[in-house]
């Protein structure tokens, strides 16, 4: 059985999105600081609370990781489809 549950974080640079064993980067918001909160999860589109640095207030973020795993060439929907639960998880 699979795993339901994958991480989102992001370093200096990239986005990082982790599930089973896979580690998808992908470029982050030039004032990124950090993610603070998984808002919304929906099949592939995040709706999370992010943290900038130009901000002193934590700001609403959209990400559509279908877009990004179909330009990395993913089967989007196969690949989203046993995910249930995004948590933000800094290492």
């Amino acid at each position: 059985m699979r795993n339901e549950e994958a991480y989102l974080s992001n370093d200096e640079t990239y986005s990082i999105f982790k599930y089973n064993d896979y580690v998808i980067r992908f470029l982050a918001p030039y004032s990124l600081e950090r993610y603070t909160k998984v808002k919304e999860w929906d099949n592939g589109y995040l709706v999370v609370m992010a943290k900038y640095e130009h901000n002193d207030m934590e700001e609403e973020e959209y990400i559509d990781l279908g877009s990004v795993l179909n330009n990395l060439y993913f089967d989007a929907h196969e690949f989203l489809k046993p995910i249930k639960k995004v948590r933000i998880l800094y290492d």
